[in-house]
């Protein structure tokens, strides 16, 4: 503890803050779109739910193939901003696209666009951060930018709902302010520089059981364990349901992922310098118990109290957890495979969490909303106690220094 006291203090990068205002003013444009499109594909394009469940089914699938080549791709090249840049680029082009649509063809054709944008930036992303993150702040970086990406994902919403307000409904009008967040966002990154004094020398993995192996034992038990936290962590949509079945009154619904997402981005940066502080898998630790608590207020709740309890609780989790889970990737996997590392982390988890959200509805409609929580919390408290069995590079330097 001493030793944590007595070292100076290391001011984050700002190439890191520039990163998470990138995402913080990307994902207010997304999430202003996200919010309407059920709305403008139903009510304005006629499609049916069927329909809207199919478009967002497959922008995710895109989104978690994207992640492995286009991490694969940055290691290749030596590089990660180009592939950075591009896949925020895209998913600002595309934004017009939305408001001018005339056809539920031209929004599902945009949205996989937008989503294919986030595939291609996601793991060269998280990788260039972890080559420009200092070591002794690693987790504090990852938190801060997760942190401004959900603080991102609460102001979207909210600013459609006072424009849709302000413009006395016109969705469309809404659609267009939306473009101009992802402007400012790509030309920010436009000045976040590649780390010439860390540069990457081009590293092709081979995509063969040797090659996988070469990413080292403490990735891969990490990426098992992600796996088993993913498999614990159901949509979130499951949430909003909850509360609706408890009878929150649909004026009211939105405020299920307000609130959610306004715990989790208070928390994501507090909990990523704690993990700076302590072994991060304890922290992790702490993130999926909190999900245990999550899951039984939600199964116990009658009233809005224990409810909402529940879904601030469900916030702290993610605060706890998804920025320790990044930084823990760039703790174990080899620097010249970040980006590859990134790719097959992401897409297990993804296919995990799909696996998990699928489960869970297969338990709300054969037995109840309840067994659906239950089930998380003990899904919850096995990822909890499995979390020991890490072990990582950063703990064994600790161990050993």
């Amino acid at each position: 503890m001493s030793d944590a006291a007595d070292r100076p203090r290391v001011p984050i990068p700002g190439t890191i803050w520039a990163l998470g205002w990138v995402s913080l003013f990307t994902d207010v444009g997304s999430e202003m779109v996200h919010a309407l499109l059920p709305v403008l594909l139903a009510g304005g394009l006629g499609a049916s739910a069927l329909t809207i469940g199919l478009i967002e089914g497959a922008a995710e699938a895109l989104v978690l193939v994207t992640k492995v080549f286009s991490g694969y791709i940055s290691d290749a090249l030596g590089r990660r901003k180009p592939l950075v840049l591009l896949g925020y680029g895209l998913a600002t082009l595309v934004k017009p696209l939305f408001p001018l649509a005339d056809s539920v063809a031209t929004v599902t054709t945009a949205r996989l666009l937008d989503r294919f944008g986030k595939g291609i930036r996601g793991a060269p992303r998280d990788a260039l951060i972890g080559d420009l993150a200092p070591p002794a702040i690693r987790g504090a970086c990852f938190g801060l930018r997760q942190s401004m990406d959900t603080v991102g994902a609460v102001l979207g919403p909210t600013l459609a709902i006072a424009l849709l307000w302000a413009f006395a409904d016109n969705i469309r009008l809404v659609l267009w302010v939306a473009v101009l967040p992802g402007i400012l966002a790509v030309l920010l990154l436009l000045k976040v520089p590649e780390p010439a004094d860390r540069g990457l020398r081009p590293a092709r993995l081979p995509l063969d059981r040797a090659g996988l192996a070469r990413l080292g034992a403490p990735f891969w038990r990490l990426v098992a364990l992600g796996t088993l936290v993913a498999l614990a962590r159901f949509s979130e949509a499951f949430l909003v349901l909850r509360a609706s079945e408890r009878g929150v009154p649909l004026t009211w619904v939105p405020l299920v992922l307000v609130v959610m997402s306004t715990v989790y981005a208070l928390s994501a940066y507090p909990a990523g310098q704690l993990s700076d502080r302590l072994p991060r898998r304890h922290v992790l630790a702490i993130g999926m118990a909190v999900l245990v608590l999550a899951d039984i207020a939600l199964a116990l709740a009658v009233g809005p109290g224990l409810l909402f309890a529940g879904i601030a609780l469900w916030g702290l989790h993610l605060g706890l957890t998804q920025g320790i889970l990044a930084s823990l990737v760039t703790d174990t996997a080899p620097p010249a495979y970040r980006g590859t590392a990134y790719g097959v982390f992401n897409l297990l988890s993804g296919v995990a969490l799909l696996l998990a959200s699928g489960t869970a509805g297969w338990l709300w409609d054969r037995w109840s909303p309840s067994v659906t929580f239950w089930a998380g919390a003990a899904a919850a408290t096995l990822a909890a106690l499995a979390v020991p069995w890490l072990a990582t590079a950063q703990d064994r330097d600790r161990a050993t220094g």
